[in-house]
């Protein structure tokens, strides 16, 4: 097989950097914002049928992804403080 002929799988170039200049031109695009409110659910329904999807995927992870839990300016995980663990009421309700 020549060098060029790989174009599936590990290694694949070609195909990242296709990826990655499309993701560039579409945050370029300016279309990001609607492309994040279309995305959103419709119902409440539908929002936690998108919860109950996530936590199942979640529950299937090795860990969590280090970037989707920002550590603060002191180097502490923000999840791992007292404060980030107390759950916050809805809106309009009281937290008691």
């Amino acid at each position: 097989m020549a060098q060029g002929e790989k174009e599936y799988g590990e290694g694949n170039y070609k195909a990242t950097r296709q990826y990655n200049e499309a993701t560039k031109e579409f945050i370029e695009s300016g279309r990001v914002d609607e492309a994040a409110r279309a995305a959103k659910p419709a119902d409440a329904a539908e929002a936690e049928a998108m919860k109950r999807a996530e936590d199942e995927a979640r529950s299937r992870a090795k860990e969590e992804d280090p970037a989707l839990t920002p550590e603060d300016p002191q180097g502490v995980r923000v999840t791992d403080r007292a404060a980030d663990q107390r759950k916050t009421p809805a809106p309009g309700r009281s937290g008691s």
